[in-house]
């Protein structure tokens, strides 16, 4: 029997790096190339016990990338896996090969939004997530060398130009003027595409994919990474512009005016074209959204449903409802129905410009006409990694005890007389985030004076 490579090779995964949702860790202290060759041995193996054969692999332009990328794929192949590899692109375009190609799953390396020195592995398994219990397998199965042995192919496969036809097909959008800001991130190359065929009038930022991200970090839930993108709208009067994440999964959003349209009103914005083709649908929204949302839901005759943040776990909760829209405040949007069921940012631009076109209003209008509630933007509080699950945990005991009206979908979102706050732990980082959001100045002040109570007890200062 042919010796297996793997047992020349040192391939563990460091604890730390399996996330509810994905693998995620720092390059190279807790993220090399014997994890990604681990990472390749155990998912081939759980898809060959699976029945498949056949893996799509793809990469975001980190500068760790490639270097990781090669080993993931020596370590499928040498579990017996077939690969299909796309080469560098978004996250989107390897969910849409999974869907369409024909393969029994899917890997991308990526580090998605998180700080520049990090990476990691967003997988698919038969066409749904894989993640929770599904990750730590892969660590066990690294201990103890349990993996399969083959010697798969490797194939490359160029789904660009497909992808950016399959983004176009149908588009109901109108003519406008939008400005697009890429951040360096691997989104670059299907909006260079893109835009190119759209019809009216675009303008394009940071779309040569560099690791480095020297203009600015592709995170656009943070306004500061919006300042070119505001620039860019303004000197040139552009209608409205969009931003992307580091792999093309998150989408940001402004206004003709640059005033940010945070993931809840670009939900908002897209609840209404949904909730007409699919009347009555469920929508399905993450515990970080405001209320204001999942009133617009339930107005438009649509059965709001909070969930947990995650894409993984987002993605799952809409094929329990089978619902045709989902969305999170970190710039997820997810669309089944016409589209494939996984979170796609270069679509839902399309879909935002569709919206603002079936509504016959500008964005700025649309954006001005939303209720006027007043929040902070999801915040990090560094902590500990060991911590920040105890210390949710604690503040929930010590509601509980208080008789607080507490909603545990994901952490405690608790509403007062005033408002809502919320205290969840960041499943990608060493962090607590808290959300908070009230009705006007004075009352957001005394909503987060409670917050920062729980959190003092704790020794937590926000």
């Amino acid at each position: 029997m042919t010796p297996d490579p793997g047992t020349e090779r040192i391939a563990a995964i460091h604890p730390s790096a399996c996330r509810e949702y994905d693998v995620r860790g720092t390059v190279p202290e807790t993220l090399d190339e014997g994890a990604a060759y681990a990472v390749g041995r155990g998912f081939a193996t759980r898809v060959r016990r699976a029945g498949g054969t056949r893996v799509v692999v793809g990469r975001d332009g980190r500068l760790s990338s490639p270097m990781l990328e090669a080993a993931l794929v020596d370590g499928l192949t040498d579990s017996g896996v077939d690969v299909v590899r796309i080469g560098l692109g978004p996250t989107p375009m390897v969910y849409f090969a999974e869907a369409t190609l024909g393969v029994d799953g899917a890997v991308q390396v990526t580090g998605s939004h998180n700080p520049r020195d990090d990476n990691g592995f967003k997988m698919v398994l038969r066409h749904r997530p894989f993640f929770g219990e599904d990750v730590q397998d892969l660590a066990r199965m690294a201990a103890t060398r349990d993996w399969t042995q083959g010697a798969g192919s490797v194939e490359q496969v160029d789904i660009l130009d497909a992808y950016v036809d399959r983004l176009l097909a149908g588009y109901a959008g109108g003519e406008y003027r939008i400005g697009w800001d890429c951040g360096s991130g691997a989104a670059g190359p299907v909006i260079e595409k893109l835009v190119q065929r759209l019809p009216g009038e675009h303008h394009t930022l940071f779309t040569d994919v560099d690791g480095h991200f020297p203009h600015h970090h592709p995170d656009p839930t943070v306004e500061a990474n919006l300042d070119a993108l505001k620039r860019l709208v303004a000197d040139r009067r552009l209608d409205f512009g969009f931003a992307f994440d580091g792999d093309g999964d998150r989408i940001g959003a402004i206004d003709g005016q640059g005033r940010v349209i945070w993931g809840d009103q670009i939900l908002m914005l897209l609840a209404g074209p949904a909730l007409t083709e699919h009347p009555g649908a469920p929508i399905v929204a993450d515990v970080k959204a405001s209320q204001a949302l999942f009133d617009h839901i339930e107005g438009l005759g649509g059965r709001p449903v909070m969930w947990k943040t995650g894409h993984s776990l987002m993605k799952t909760k809409m094929l329990e409802t089978a619902a045709p829209l989902g969305g999170e405040m970190s710039g997820h949007m997810f669309f089944a129905g016409e589209w494939y069921g996984f979170d796609d940012a270069h679509y839902a631009a399309i879909r935002l410009i569709r919206s603002v076109h079936l509504a016959g209003r500008s964005m700025t209008e649309l954006r001005g006409a939303m209720p006027l509630m007043v929040d902070i933007p999801e915040t990090r509080i560094a902590v500990a990694e060991a911590d920040k699950f105890a210390i949710v945990n604690r503040v929930a005991a010590a509601l509980a005890r208080d008789g607080a009206e507490v909603n545990d979908t994901d952490g405690v979102r608790v509403r007062t007389a005033d408002g809502w706050w919320l205290l969840r732990a960041s499943n990608t980082q060493a962090a607590l985030t808290v959300r908070a959001e009230a009705g006007d100045r004075a009352g957001l002040e005394r909503v987060l004076a409670e917050l920062d109570g729980y959190l003092a007890a704790q020794g937590v200062r926000r």
